[in-house]
């Protein structure tokens, strides 16, 4: 049988992760595992090198890895790998590429295999890995056997440089700035590694063109190596043409102009605030959700409390409707905008959409589609809507009034959301407590919200705020599974920022032993970042009884409520993880200021009823 040399492995992985980090990845998830072990020595061995240009985290959960890869992509935009062994392990990366998929996060598999001669013949821990990720993934490549040659170390290079153009965004790594929402239009590649035993590497020759003592492959590998701090990726802009954009303008300025942004509208901050400053310039309103990078930037233009008014039992004014929306992004999490611009379409509304990649139009409403980023068509845009082109347009007295419209009804409702924590009920309610969380969170944090009812209590009491605040999510298919584990990859991957965590019981339970990642943010010996889990515990599926399902019958909390009981402060201290459970908004004020900030997980518990969750929300989604 044949058998791997130790040291040609080890010079072939070090040429790969090498060239990783000189395309900008700093981050490597290591599952444990047997076939595997050369991925994650060399990892880890280039990480003792230099631990500021790769940092190596463990989880013994391949699931929960790949989420927190997930998380630090998301928050960064910048891929993170996640390794683990061959067989069911790698499968168990599943979830986190779906998401990484609808979502547009930069993420790079990389799985160990048996050789091929132990391929279809029973071997143990072996089954098929070619091609196991399918569409969902940009791109697969099936790893040689490793080896030392010139070609074979240049080829390892090669191979990295092109999985991080593959899964990165295509608005270029280089380019971006602070980010204020989760990343978009990158996605997962699978890199799939055969390997013979010995499976452990030898780095005795670790500068592998000059321990070779090759002049020829010294000079190709020169020529290959990218420049640090992701030197590799080009920006993508995809500029409109001054033409198309003379027109749309034409066309817009004779009709009432809304802007809706979604998750993946902006990126970063240099995305929020071309959109917003070209918002103020012409007098658009903004409905801005709360994953969308916009709402929290301070702008006048933002509108914040748009479900609340969407749901006014009188229906909405005929001063709020639009005659065109230009969409950035997917459609928001209210599912009252999105029916009601559904209807407005089929009544003729004209629609743009601006996205990098595709329309995301389940409506199937689109007139214009425009494949850019926001910052793009912002820019583009601008100079003609203010009267820079040879076009004179300048704002139409219908839409000032349009804006004031709709500024008037968003204070109308925001001045009434406000008054929830004084109002009865509110130790009871979950929205009182998300209020007080909006108020309570640093300028510079991350909240991480989860799925269900969490993402929507946001939404309906975030508040428009001058603040630096970031807001991240996996809406992408809207799944519990992951969310801490893509919290934790977020914390990881800017340690900086206080994070909180906004999650329900369920989702909590779903991936509850992310918490032993406790551990992890002490090993290395850095300062370990700030992660406050504020856990709304409803024990069971409370959004169900806002669902069509919802019933008196047996079936409906056998099924859908599905009680639970978990004891979460016995689950907190099996992890080691300091626990408070609060009984009223004002004790929550004062937990969540005493942990926010100190390293290390935190988590506060908030008890609320299972029942009657569409009542408690009802006085707040129908105020206009």
């Amino acid at each position: 049988m044949p058998q791997a040399n130790p040291q040609a492995v080890g010079l072939f992985l070090e040429s790969f992760f090498d060239e990783l980090c000189a395309c900008g990845v700093r981050n490597v998830v290591v599952c444990p595992g047997s076939r595997s072990t050369p991925l994650a020595m060399t990892a880890f061995e280039l990480s003792q090198r230099d631990p500021k240009r790769l940092r190596v985290l463990v989880d013994v959960d391949e699931r929960g890895a790949a989420f927190v890869a997930l998380g630090m992509g998301k928050a960064t935009g910048v891929p993170a790998a996640v390794v683990c062994t061959s067989g069911s392990a790698v499968a168990n990366f599943y979830p986190a590429v779906l998401e990484a998929e609808s979502s547009g996060v930069p993420l790079l598999l990389l799985t160990g295999d048996r050789p091929p001669q132990l391929q279809g013949l029973g071997a143990p821990q072996t089954c098929d890995q070619l091609h196991l990720f399918g569409s969902h993934v940009r791109a697969f490549r099936q790893m040689p056997v490793p080896a030392a040659t010139e070609d074979m170390l240049v080829f390892a290079r090669q191979a990295a440089k092109e999985a991080v153009i593959a899964c990165a965004p295509r608005r270029g790594l280089g380019s971006l700035s602070v980010p204020v929402a989760g990343a978009s239009t990158g996605g997962a590649v699978h890199l799939n590694f055969p390997f013979d035993e010995p499976l452990k590497p030898d780095f005795s020759e670790h500068l592998p063109a000059e321990a070779l003592g090759n002049p020829s492959l010294v000079a190709k590998i020169k020529a290959l190596r990218s420049k640090e701090i992701q030197g590799c990726i080009a920006p993508v802009s995809c500029e409109p043409s001054d033409e198309a954009i003379e027109s749309l303008v034409h066309t817009l300025r004779k009709k009432r102009v809304l802007m809706v942004a979604g998750d993946g509208a902006a990126f970063s901050e240099r995305d929020a605030r071309a959109v917003l400053d070209l918002a103020d310039y012409a007098s658009i309103p903004v409905l801005a959700d709360p994953l969308s990078g916009l709402r929290c930037r301070g702008y006048g233009v933002s509108i914040e409390s748009y479900d609340a008014v969407l749901g006014s039992p009188q229906g909405v004014p005929e001063a709020l409707r639009p005659d065109a929306v230009i969409r950035f992004g997917r459609y928001p999490v209210s599912k009252r905008l999105t029916q009601w611009l559904r209807k407005l379409s089929a009544e003729g509304m004209f629609t743009v959409v601006v996205d990098p990649c595709e329309t995301r139009d389940f409506n199937a409403a689109t007139d214009i589609y425009l494949p850019c980023s926001a910052a793009c068509f912002a820019s583009a845009i601008t100079g003609n809507w203010i009267g820079r082109s040879k076009h004179i347009i300048g704002v139409t007295p219908a839409q000032r009034s349009f804006l004031s419209a709709w500024m008037q009804a968003n204070e109308n409702v925001a001045a009434a959301l406000g008054q929830v924590e004084s109002d009865e009920g509110a130790d009871a309610f979950e929205g009182a407590y998300v209020h007080a969380l909006m108020d309570e969170l640093p300028p510079d944090a991350c909240l991480f919200v989860g799925n269900s009812m969490s993402i929507r209590a946001v939404d309906t009491f975030c508040r428009c705020q001058s603040s630096t605040i970031q807001i991240l999510g996996n809406r992408g298919l809207n799944g519990i599974d992951g969310t801490v584990s893509t919290m934790f990859g977020a914390s990881w991957a800017q340690p900086m920022r206080p994070v909180t965590l906004l999650v329900g019981d369920l989702a909590l339970l779903h991936d509850l032993n992310a918490l032993a990642l406790q551990r992890e943010l002490f090993a290395l010996g850095l300062p370990a970042p700030s992660i406050t889990i504020v856990l709304l515990n409803n024990n069971g599926g409370a959004i169900f009884d806002m669902l069509p399902q919802q019933s008196d019958e047996p079936y409906f909390e056998r099924l859908f409520l599905t009680p639970q009981d978990v004891d979460f402060e016995s689950a907190a201290r099996a992890f080691s993880v300091p626990y408070q459970r609060v009984d009223s908004v004002a004790e929550f004020r004062e937990a969540y200021q005493a942990q926010v900030g100190k390293p290390g997980f935190h988590l506060i518990e908030i008890n609320v009823p299972l029942r009657g969750v569409k009542d408690r929300y009802a006085p707040y989604w129908g105020l206009a």
